[in-house]
């Protein structure tokens, strides 16, 4: 009968020496793992920020493989970067978990990072691993603004079309398909996996000359919502103008919910949503409502075709 190597087994700097092999660095790195710091080139300022993953709250791995997890882990760090307009550079990440892990899902888990990080062009060039309870991952990534002002939160402009390009609604069926056990539709399932982020958007929409911007991870009405505080003018949503999947849908009459829902207030798709001058928004990008004169509503809310929302708006942690 085959034994299981578990990390501990491996011991910390060889479990290292293993993860970090080979990993792909690009031309702007002059210094990767294996030093007390990295060492990479930016152009511009730079760009920061951080996520954190905790095991049976952003993943369980009774749903997602180690590679599926180690792509998340990218995707959902580099979507915030591209809602910045900015150019992903360099990451680290974080590593904890329980000693009797599978040193083999450590290096699958490595494995899903690399290749997501290739895709969204970005080097892993360092981090920490440590021992905990379960498994938890904390990944910052540094982008760079390559000459151009950062997209903030804060630029809408009334007059202004409100457009997003990315999946909506899929990550939340596909959540509710596997709390209930089921495997597919497999479009549904894959984004709440691991969740296909439009790479290179956000720089598209920021030279087209996006005014402000954000990544869909909470939810559109919730993110929306940001912006819209943030900005100090209402945005109204046009329903009929929302690209409703397939795949949702059909979750949607499987298990008798409105998909709309989903569209609306379901997070961690990360797909970017944007306010532009209206005839500038980006090809491929979908245009669907306006940011609102100061007069047509007091408060700096998001309505959906002009009316309040009456249902959840997306999600928050630390919520009873």
């Amino acid at each position: 009968m085959a034994t299981t190597t578990t990390i501990s087994q491996v011991g910390e700097f060889p479990l290292i020496s293993a993860l970090v092999k080979d990993l792909p660095m690009s031309r702007a790195v002059t210094l990767g793992p294996g030093d007390d710091g990295a060492v990479f080139q930016i152009d511009g300022s730079a760009v920061v920020s951080t996520d954190v993953l905790v095991e049976e709250v952003h993943f369980r791995r009774r749903w997602s493989t180690a590679s599926d997890v180690g792509r998340k882990a990218v995707a959902v760090n580099v979507s915030d970067i591209e809602a910045m307009g900015a150019v992903p550079v360099a990451l680290v990440v974080g590593f904890s978990a329980p000693g009797d892990l599978a040193a083999s899902w450590a290096q699958e888990f490595m494995a899903g990072m690399a290749a997501e990080a290739e895709k969204a062009g970005v080097s892993v060039v360092g981090g920490d691993t440590t021992a905990g309870p379960v498994i938890s991952i904390a990944v910052t990534v540094i982008g760079q603004t390559a000459g151009m002002a950062p997209v903030r939160r804060d630029g809408a402009v009334p007059g202004d079309e409100v457009a997003v390009i990315g999946q909506l609604g899929l990550a939340a069926a596909g959540l509710v398909l596997l709390g209930r056990g089921f495997r597919s539709p497999r479009a549904a399932v894959s984004a709440q996996r691991c969740p296909e982020v439009p790479y290179r958007q956000g720089r598209v929409a920021a030279e087209a000359g996006a005014h402000a911007m954000i990544d869909v991870s909470d939810g559109l009405l919730a993110d929306l919502g940001h912006i819209a505080e943030q900005s100090g003018f209402a945005i109204d949503i046009t329903t009929s103008s929302l690209d409703i999947e397939e795949s949702v849908r059909t979750v949607g009459m499987a298990t008798g919910m409105d998909p709309l829902n989903w569209v609306l207030a379901g997070g961690e798709d990360h797909a970017l949503a944007a306010t532009f001058t209206p005839g500038t928004v980006p090809q491929g990008w979908t245009v669907i409502g306006r940011v609102l004169p100061p007069g047509e509503m007091g408060d700096p809310t998001v309505l959906v075709d002009g009316q309040p929302w009456q249902h959840e708006r997306g999600w928050t942690h630390f919520q009873s």
